[in-house]
């Protein structure tokens, strides 16, 4: 359970990365600890002030309502992270990758507070491991997810593949592509490449011609090879 697919505007396909266990629980940890830091702060500097009888709901207006809406808040101001999730660069989105809006975050956020009063998290775990896109309830109700901003990067992933000094691109379209899809497109023609799966290479070649808009010049394999070296030929210029 590493991604999940998305559908970007030109309708490629994207492996979204899915923020593993490990961050989320971090993640919320470190939202606990700012918490309680500004429990503790806000009230001693409250106890410098002499509240009488009818003002304590100043008090506890002032320390108990920050900690109750800062998930929903934090989420909703900072598209999608909280202090915690932004340390361990994880985000809640859509399940289509796109920006999450106020109402998911409120749905998720009241689900969870039932998730975590109810059974303590346990439920909310026991759906993330099943769910294989990285949800809880709250998640599935908000139809969210929330994902990984760090760059997995391997040296077989890498966006960069030789081009010589004489090489003459053919297709300046190319450009219309983002790193993503063009690694997207690098990662799945390798896989076909290794497995003889000449139908996935048939279906790239079909997907890139029609999102650049051009009438390919060689057999797909080539093409596809094309693609990818023009797209690296354009952006190392």
């Amino acid at each position: 359970m590493d991604n999940f697919q998305i559908e970007t505007a030109q309708n490629v396909s994207i492996a979204q990365n899915i923020a593993n266990l490990g961050d989320r629980v971090l993640a919320y940890i470190i939202d606990v600890l700012v918490i309680m830091a500004y429990i503790i702060l806000t009230s001693i500097l409250l106890g410098f002030i002499s509240l009488g009888m009818r003002e304590q709901w100043v008090y506890g207006l002032l320390v108990g309502l920050p900690p109750f809406l800062y998930p929903v808040l934090s989420e909703t101001f900072f598209n999608g992270q909280s202090i915690g999730k932004a340390l361990l660069r994880i985000r809640v989105v859509k399940l289509d990758g796109s920006k999450a809006a106020f109402s998911n975050f409120a749905i998720r956020w009241l689900l969870g507070l039932i998730e975590l009063m109810m059974t303590s998290g346990a439920v909310a775990l026991v759906v993330y491991l099943f769910n294989g896109k990285g949800q809880r309830l709250g998640d599935i109700a908000a139809k969210t997810t929330v994902i990984s901003e760090k760059q997995r990067v391997f040296l077989h992933h890498t966006l960069n593949v030789e081009v010589k000094e004489d090489y003459q691109p053919e297709y300046p379209q190319v450009t219309i592509f983002k790193d993503r899809e063009i690694q997207t497109i690098k990662n799945l023609f390798q896989k076909a490449k290794r497995e003889s799966n000449h139908a996935l290479i048939v279906s790239l070649s079909k997907k890139a011609s029609e999102v650049m808009d051009v009438t390919p010049k060689e057999k797909p394999l080539k093409f596809v090879e094309k693609v990818i070296a023009d797209y690296n030929f354009y952006t190392q210029q």
